[in-house]
């Protein structure tokens, strides 16, 4: 029904910036209509929510990333976007998106960030 795959993801110095996507493709969906997250798969495999952008393009961060990454959409592309600036080691992870409605939840396979000097 729907794939969401995310790119961007690369090897940055810290104090870096990243633009990760994630791109809806596949039919039966309307883009705008997603709630959509990203979230973080960590070296220790744990998983931890970044941000959200909801359906009416409002928008929340956790606090270790508030003032430093931004999520944003373009519904005409399929797209949200997460801006990572002043990247820091403890960033490094792999990015998952998730697009969900009421009735329906979709994830990406990820793309890795790695901050290291």
């Amino acid at each position: 029904q729907v794939q969401l795959v995310e790119s961007g993801g690369d090897l940055v110095q810290p104090g870096g910036s990243l633009r990760l996507s994630c791109t809806a493709s596949g039919s039966g969906f309307i883009f705008s209509m997603f709630r959509v997250d990203w979230y973080r798969e960590t070296p220790r495999r744990t998983r931890e929510w970044v941000a959200t952008i909801d359906s009416s393009g409002a928008t929340n961060r956790a606090g270790s990333v508030m003032g430093r990454f931004s999520i944003s959409r373009d519904n005409a592309k399929n797209t949200v976007y997460l801006q990572m600036n002043s990247l820091q080691r403890q960033d490094t992870a792999v990015y998952r998106c998730r697009a969900y409605t009421s009735t329906s939840d979709y994830w990406g396979q990820g793309t890795q960030v790695t901050v290291s000097s």
